[in-house]
């Protein structure tokens, strides 16, 4: 393992410590500095669907009508609940386009109960409206209807969309987007280090207003369009009044408080499962106040014949106050 990461936490079974989560966590003071930093945060990564509240604000800045729940729901990743594909097909339609004109690919909800429910009715259980990345596409193609831009290219790195969506992380980052990748939903992904990342978390958060303050608040005010029912990003943001969380695959994770306590969570295996309990402990070494339903999502239990036997336990190393 390189010795730029640093083991961030321990799945503990019966006492005995059988496996270890590597990577690296930046976090920032209210004032911007660089207050916790763990591993490798200079390095750059993959930020994943965290970047979709970014994607979000390039598209309102870009004149899509997008407000409320479709304002959120545009910066999340949604469970495919019919709630959230109702406000897909209504973006869409305000548009004049319906869900041919999305070009992320055709999955499963993620909401296991929508998907029973749709296998009962003998309706498709893969759909691209059902797909986690619908909201954000759906913007996308708003922002293009409304500039006269081509529908049929908007996932090309070099589409007008996609560039305003570089700048736009770049400015909220403080550093140039590279490199370029793609997304698992088809979209371009631009690379950060993870501090640039911790400060465009910050960006929102701090927001007086204007666009950042808006994606911010559509959040707030909408979190289970950000997630879903019992998602972990829209439970923590209920439990942490005024926050912005949004996790992203291979195990990448923002939060940042009201207040300005920002973190930025890589998990260099890919695992998400124990990125909340590390940025919740991460915000309260900053000295963030964690409220007592946060802290109880960041406990991760370890089940053996259907029974507690064990924790996902973070480091005491993230736990520290801090940089090393």
């Amino acid at each position: 393992m390189p010795v730029e990461y640093e083991v961030l936490a321990e799945v503990v079974r019966n006492g005995f410590v059988e496996s270890v989560h590597y990577g690296s966590v930046s976090g920032l003071a209210p004032d911007g500095s660089l207050a916790h930093a763990r591993g490798d945060v200079h390095g750059t990564v993959l930020p994943r669907s965290t970047t979709k509240p970014f994607q979000a604000l390039a598209c309102l800045t870009a004149d899509a009508p997008l407000t409320g729940d479709r304002l959120a729901i545009a910066a999340g990743s949604h469970t495919g609940e019919d709630f959230h594909v109702k406000t897909v097909a209504a973006i869409l339609a305000d548009a004049g386009l319906g869900f041919d004109a999305l070009q992320c690919p055709a999955t499963p909800p993620e909401d296991e109960r929508t998907r029973a429910a749709l296998i009962r009715d003998g309706e498709p259980d893969e759909s691209r409206e059902r797909m986690n990345c619908s909201g954000k596409h759906a913007a996308m193609l708003a922002a293009c209807v409304v500039n006269d831009w081509p529908v049929e290219t908007y996932l090309d790195p070099n589409h007008p969309l996609q560039q305003g969506v570089r700048t736009t992380m770049a400015d909220a980052a403080g550093e140039r987007p590279a490199p370029v990748a793609v997304d698992g939903c088809g979209a371009p992904l631009f690379g950060l280090t993870l501090t640039g990342l911790a400060r465009a978390a910050q960006s929102l958060v701090l927001a007086k207003n204007g666009p950042y303050r808006a994606v911010a608040d559509a959040m707030r005010e909408y979190p289970e369009y950000v997630g879903g029912t019992g998602h972990l990003n829209t439970e923590l943001m209920k439990a942490l009044p005024g926050s912005v969380v949004k996790g992203g695959a291979e195990g990448v994770l923002i939060a940042a408080t009201a207040e300005g306590h920002a973190v930025a969570v890589k998990v260099i295996d890919g695992s998400p499962r124990a990125t909340t309990a590390i940025a919740v402990h991460a915000l309260a070494a900053l000295g963030a106040a964690v409220t007592p339903a946060a802290a109880e999502l960041a406990a991760v239990p370890i089940l053996g014949g259907g029974r507690v036997v064990g924790e996902i336990r973070t480091t005491e190393s993230v736990r520290q106050k801090g940089s090393k």
